[in-house]
Order: structure tokens, then sequence, then C-alpha cells
């Protein structure tokens, strides 16, 4: 019908940093065409100088940050644009406002270890999220609740098996030709350390 318009998906790739987000995230993009955003481009200064500086940010620090990555994926819904985000999410508030955005959003959870990601952030050495990090966001970490659209995967997999599970999974058509390439957001400047294997939102 004219002036439909066209239906769109969007998938958030959280859990804890390190976990792998942004790469499993930009799996997904290259795969399906789904517009690709890295959530750590949208924290202000102030949230960066924090966690650069090994200081956990708190609600009110993350609140603003979760309504302006609710409002592009919201944006981007109403341009008939999916989208595949790399987003922390860690307590089910903070997806609640996520899910204020585009009327419908799945989730993917890689979960695994603190041994096994500790030493992937650890080995990392350009992104200002720092292993002491960790433990303050597995504290805060809730699970997936059952009413939840959403899956969890174990980070002990490989990226490329990540990314297939998910694909398959959510039942995610291949890109066309004509799907854009996998960018950031617009008009930001990608920090250094995104798009690296372990790469993490805060």
């Amino acid at each position: 019908m004219t002036g439909e318009r066209r239906p769109t998906r969007h998938i958030v790739v959280m859990g804890v940093s390190g976990a792998g987000k942004t790469t499993v995230a930009r799996g997904i993009s290259e795969l399906t065409g789904l517009r690709f955003a890295e959530a750590d481009e949208f924290h202000p200064e102030a949230n960066v100088a924090r966690m650069r500086a090994g200081i956990p940010l708190d609600d009110a620090d993350r609140w603003p940050w979760l309504r302006d990555l609710a409002s592009w994926m919201a944006a981007r819904h109403v341009e008939g644009v999916s989208t595949v985000l790399a987003c922390s999410a860690l307590k089910r508030s903070y997806r609640d406002v996520l899910r204020q955005g585009p009327p419908d959003v799945e989730f993917v959870h890689l979960h695994g270890s603190a041994e096994l990601i500790r030493d992937r952030m650890t080995r990392r050495t350009d992104h200002y999220m720092s292993a002491g990090l960790l433990d303050s966001q597995r504290a805060i970490l809730e699970h997936l609740d059952p009413e939840e659209s959403g899956m969890v995967l174990e980070v002990a997999l490989s990226p490329d098996e990540l990314v297939a599970a998910v694909v398959a999974r959510l039942g995610l058509p291949p890109a066309t030709p004509a799907a854009p390439p996998a960018t950031g957001r617009s008009g930001r400047r990608a920090r250094s350390g995104l798009g690296q294997p372990g790469g993490a939102s805060s």
C-alpha cells in the first residue's frame, strides 16, 4: 500500500565491557546491511573522562546517553532503516529506555566467564575502558527476563560463530547489493579501540 512504512528490525548486542559487542554487531551489520552504531560514540566527554579515570558511571550519567540511543533508533525506524547497536544495556531499566525508541528491540546478550573477559581486557591497550571496571559492570548486570525479546550467547565462541548464530536465530535476511556499508553514527568521530575484538560499550 502506498505510504506504508517499511518494517524495520532493531538489534542491541549487549553485555559487559570486553564481551565483544562491537565485533559481533559489526559482523551482523556486514552480513545483513543493518545500520551499525557504537554506543560509546554517543557518550558525552564527561562520561568518557570518568571511565578513562577508572570511575564507574552511575545511573544519572547513563540516562541521557540511553535516551540519545533510543532516539537514534527511533529516527532510523522512521526512515525505514533497520539497526544493530553495540551497547552494554546492563540493567532491565536501561533496556526499558532503549525500548522507548523503535516499536520493537531485540537483545543479544554476550555472556561468559569473568576470567575470559578480564583476560581480553588486560590485553587491550587502545580503549579507555579499563579491566578494573569489569567488576562494577558485572555487579549491576541484570540478565534478560523471560518476557524480554532476546537471546544469550556464550562469548567463548568465535566472532564468526556468534554472528552466524544471531543471523540464523533471528532470521535476519542477507544484505542486498544496495544496502549501505556498516558505519558509525553520522557526524561522530570513532574513538580508538572501537571495532576491535572485545570492543566494549559502557
